[in-house]
């Protein structure tokens, strides 16, 4: 004759093994949008094709954009690998915009009267890493946020506010 409490611990153990199948068979939901933290920079960014594509089209990689000041300008840092096709980025008849994503706000550099544009337009050499600041008023665009870059033909979408 089989002991009561080994029939109750023979019950227990089927159970706890048809919940783990159970468990495991169950599929585990997917975000379909990742949070801020775990998206690339900028489309790409992170991938061998993405960094190809911008130095190819463009000559320049390491595209990345950071609040400064407080949040009141945003710093667009790029790195030249060739300067001939990098060349509109330091072409000063270009006029640099920032477009915020979310509302669609579009900033611009600013002209200080002795200094002139806060950005640099020197003749670009492959290899050195170049800056331009962008007014950010009101702290409109704040970090995690995705802004687009235009500066004349150059065009780079989704970059994320760090």
């Amino acid at each position: 004759m089989v002991k009561m409490s080994h029939t109750i611990r023979a019950n227990g153990l089927l159970a706890a093994a048809l919940l783990a199948a159970l468990a495991a068979a169950v599929p585990v939901p997917v975000c379909a949008d990742p949070p801020a933290a775990a998206r690339p920079p900028y489309a790409g960014a992170r991938s061998q094709r993405g960094a190809m594509y911008y130095a190819r089209r463009y000559g320049v990689d390491q595209l990345q954009v950071r609040s400064t000041s407080s949040g009141e300008s945003l710093q667009f840092r790029y790195r030249v690998v060739d300067p001939d096709k990098a060349a509109i980025l330091g072409d000063k008849r270009a006029k640099p915009v920032l477009v915020d994503q979310k509302s669609g706000a579009r900033l611009t550099v600013p002209t200080m009267e002795k200094i002139g544009e806060l950005r640099q337009t020197s003749a670009l050499q492959a290899g050195r890493e170049y800056w331009m600041l962008f007014a950010n008023p009101g702290r409109l665009v704040k970090p995690g946020q995705r802004v687009d870059i235009e500066v004349g033909a150059f065009r780079v979408s989704s970059l994320t506010v760090q």
